[in-house]
């Protein structure tokens, strides 16, 4: 029994690029980038995409969060091929925001505030070019602002070590299999939404609770 529970531990602790390897993968197509009247998008990887989609989906403002791959070589890319690091993608949500409720500020602080952006090419127990920290602007407002937020936060210590997301322009974003899709919603029970996720949202829901939808 003690052997079993060893066992048991280990696979609930089996980090994101673990988890849904085995099941049935569909075709990815490159996203049309087109939004609704007054909307504007947004492209972050911050580590495993079931944490980074959980938090942003909760804030006001948002009307969609997917998601998928961006920064790669590999066309249609495969989470297969994604978490091998062969692929150059790394795991990112894709947003569709209304500028007027949430600012792409806003949205910054959140994001640097949700993840480690001093870790280079890690975030926590998951390893891998694919989880790297990194911002595909889609014009240069969202460029400037990220710069100027990564030296603020560099002059300002807000971090121990400095920043190393990767600033770069959008090219295109790749919609990942349906079972990635509102993972944590779908999964609140599973071993790394339990482990992983909750501690995250806990500690994002408190400090965002005045912009978070009812």
């Amino acid at each position: 029994m003690k052997h079993l529970g060893i066992l048991i531990l280990g696979l609930v602790l089996v980090s994101c690029n673990m988890q849904g390897q085995h099941q049935e993968k569909k075709l990815i197509k490159k996203e049309k980038v087109t939004t609704t009247e007054n909307m504007e998008l947004a492209t972050f990887g911050g580590g495993c995409f079931w944490c980074t989609e959980a938090i942003f989906e909760q804030l006001k403002g948002i009307q969609k969060v997917e998601s998928g791959y961006s920064g790669g070589h590999v066309k249609n890319p495969s989470y297969d091929a994604v978490i091998t690091g062969g692929s150059g993608h790394a795991e990112v949500i894709h947003i569709t925001f209304n500028p007027k409720v949430l600012s792409f500020n806003e949205l910054l602080d959140v994001f640097f505030n949700t993840h480690n952006p001093t870790t280079l090419n890690r975030q926590g127990a998951d390893r891998g070019t694919q989880y790297r920290s990194a911002v595909f602007y889609h014009n240069d407002m969202q460029k400037n602002a990220t710069n100027e937020m990564i030296n603020g936060l560099d002059k300002s210590g807000a971090f121990e070590n400095k920043i190393v997301t990767e600033v770069t322009e959008f090219d295109a974003f790749y919609v990942a299999e349906d079972y990635h899709q509102d993972y944590y919603s779908n999964n609140k029970t599973q071993g790394y939404c339990q482990i992983v996720i909750n501690p995250k949202l806990e500690k994002f829901q408190e400090m965002y609770k005045e912009k978070l939808k009812k």
